[in-house]
């Protein structure tokens, strides 16, 4: 039929008619609250290069974990910021039982056991180097190696009480080993979000300074294991693999830009799939914003959205807390 008789304006005209046919919903069920935690009491620092976004202490964690409750986010993701001294070549602090991230996730479970904890499985917070891996001597990071210490990491986080383990490091074979080693120690119940297909994005600086490893990696660059951002079959074959090796969930990171990517894993996969709004995506928003350039309530709830179309089951972004408290204003 055509015009006039059809007018797909119609039911736009009236707000009842476009709620009606509104073909996604966000709510605080997506949402995933990255919190970037460090030693000490009482401690906040500020992240320059994300505005509103603080290093906190446990205790002042253990605040913003309440908060997340009782605005309905369902599951908070950790990032350790680790003093100099705690850093090394073979990155052991990654697994120490009473490491920052280890007692962070035991604090958070004793006090808020409804609330999922997700910690990151990687070794560049720990090493002198910023990689994500143990290198050789001429700096390669080495893939077996890696994940002997990526599996003792994973194991720690699981026995302090995560909920879901994150291996973001993107060595190959590494959730199989996860997996299995969370059998083998009765972690049965134990998730697994792997990040399948992470790019090696110009869009994380803002978080390389949060964790304090952008100093670390200098001029390094981490291209012979994250993903080339030309590349989406690629991305199909790691999404493959790590599904295959026992992953629950699978995450794209980065977000808009690889919203495609997103696409074409729900479409061909169908499970469980995740995406990183990034800390590039979150300072970018906030610049514009502060500037007047942006109206950042409807840019950050438009973007969220745009991650829903796309076929995303659950977002990681700093907007979590805000993007939460918008919704609940909407009811």
């Amino acid at each position: 039929m055509s015009y006039p008789y059809s007018r797909p304006r119609r039911m736009r005209k009236d707000d009842f008619s476009r709620r009606m046919m509104r073909e996604n919903v966000l709510t605080t069920n997506d949402l995933i609250y990255p919190v970037f935690v460090l030693d000490g009491e009482n401690r906040t620092e500020e992240v320059a290069s994300m505005p509103g976004v603080k290093r906190q202490s446990i205790d002042v964690l253990l605040k913003t974990a309440a908060k997340c409750v009782e605005l309905g986010i369902p599951l908070i993701a950790l990032f350790p910021v680790v003093d100099s001294k705690f850093k090394s070549l073979d990155a052991a602090e990654a697994y120490n039982p009473e490491g920052l991230a280890q007692r962070a996730v035991m604090a958070l479970k004793a006090a808020f056991p409804q609330l999922g904890v997700m910690t990151d499985v990687a070794l560049d917070p720990f090493t002198t180097h910023g990689q994500d891996g143990l290198i050789d001597d001429s700096g390669y990071v080495m893939n077996d190696e890696t994940i002997e210490v990526l599996v003792k990491q994973a194991i720690s986080h699981a026995n302090a009480g995560a909920d879901i383990v994150a291996p973001s490091d993107m060595m190959d074979g590494r959730i199989g080993q996860i997996r299995e080693a969370l059998e083998s120690t009765r972690n049965i119940h134990t998730k697994i979000l792997a990040y399948s297909a992470k790019y090696a994005s110009a869009f994380y600086g803002p978080f390389r300074d949060a964790v304090g490893s952008a100093g670390n990696l200098g001029s390094g660059n981490k291209y012979t294991y994250q993903m080339d951002p030309a590349n989406s079959d690629e991305a199909m074959q790691e999404v493959a693999l790590d599904i295959s090796e026992g992953a629950d969930m699978v995450m794209v990171k980065p977000g808009m830009p690889y919203l495609d990517i997103v696409r074409r894993v729900k479409d061909e996969f169908g499970v469980p799939t995740f995406a990183y709004q990034v800390s590039g995506e979150y300072a970018m928003l906030k610049a514009a914003a502060q500037n007047g350039w942006l109206d950042e309530k409807a840019c950050v709830m438009e973007s969220l959205l745009a991650f829903k179309r796309a076929g995303a089951d659950g977002i990681l972004t700093y907007f979590a807390m805000d993007a939460a408290r918008w919704l609940k204003s909407f009811r």
